[in-house]
């Protein structure tokens, strides 16, 4: 019984050493670098399904970052400290109540029908005792401003995002977003103005619609890039969740694209 003991305990001593030794070359340099190899690769693979063209999309963000430091931004500024704060509610009141035929478009070819409702009633009562929608009025009576577009309205219809990209001057451009960008002139009334008067009052528009924009964000933007590690990746995280939940307006979706925890509360997009 004694030898047979021994003999048992030397086994498990055996068995024991192997089991280190496993550990030491598990833990040893030459594993370690493959596993690196096969994160970069898990990486890589992910990269390319997520963003396949990142490296000149990096390029387009570096150059748009570096326009809104030189001049957006300092615009915007110049913007909220002249502009009271009542003054700028109001264009971008204006601006809310002027997109309600894309508005109001979208929402029936999505078929959201108490959406378009709602567009509708806003509309009316912005239009006449808001004066031309400088007053938000139905907002106080529970007719809460909602934004539509096309590129919405493909995604609802099943259409998939496509290809992360960015644009040079206009940012964030995914191929479906842009198609319904293109379609949503349809609905625009700038676009059966003259040429002229069209082209002029467009400019006009969307530079306020930015610039109002921009003078919101201030501190929030400053924040995000400011303690960013990645502020390419941060913002192109931030994107993508803003219209997953803009196309289920406001309804939660189990679908998550990427790992990233950011309240979009704090933004003012509207």
């Amino acid at each position: 019984m004694k030898f047979g003991s021994l003999q048992t305990r030397r086994k498990a001593s055996l068995w024991a050493k192997l089991a280190l030794l496993g550990v030491v070359l598990a833990l040893s340099p030459a594993n370690a670098l493959a596993a690196d190899k096969e994160d970069e690769a898990v990486r890589e693979a992910r990269r390319a399904v997520n963003d396949p063209y990142e490296k000149i999309n990096r390029r387009f963000f570096a150059f748009n970052t570096g326009m809104d430091h030189k001049i957006i931004r300092p615009t915007a500024e110049l913007y909220r400290d002249g502009v009271p704060k009542p003054f700028r509610r109001s264009i971008r009141n204006f601006l809310n109540n002027f997109r309600t035929p894309i508005i109001l478009a979208n929402d029936l070819l999505q078929g959201e029908w108490k959406q378009a409702e709602n567009t509708t009633t806003r509309f009316l009562v912005n239009s006449t005792v808001g004066v031309l929608g400088l007053f938000d009025i139905a907002a106080y009576n529970g007719y809460k401003f909602h934004d539509e577009d096309f590129g919405q309205t493909l995604a609802v219809w099943g259409v998939g995002e496509g290809p992360y990209i960015v644009l040079p001057l206009y940012g964030s451009a995914p191929p479906r977003d842009m198609t319904g960008i293109v379609m949503d002139r349809a609905f625009n009334p700038l676009t059966y103005l003259q040429d002229t008067d069209r082209t002029v009052a467009s400019i006009t528009l969307t530079t306020f619609d930015l610039i109002d924009l921009r003078a919101e964000n201030i501190e929030n933007i400053d924040s995000i890039e400011r303690t960013s590690l990645d502020y390419y990746a941060t913002i192109r995280s931030i994107y993508r969740q803003n219209r997953k939940s803009e196309i289920a307006n406001g309804r939660e979706d189990p679908e998550d694209l990427e790992d990233f925890d950011f309240d979009l509360d704090d933004f003012d997009l509207e």
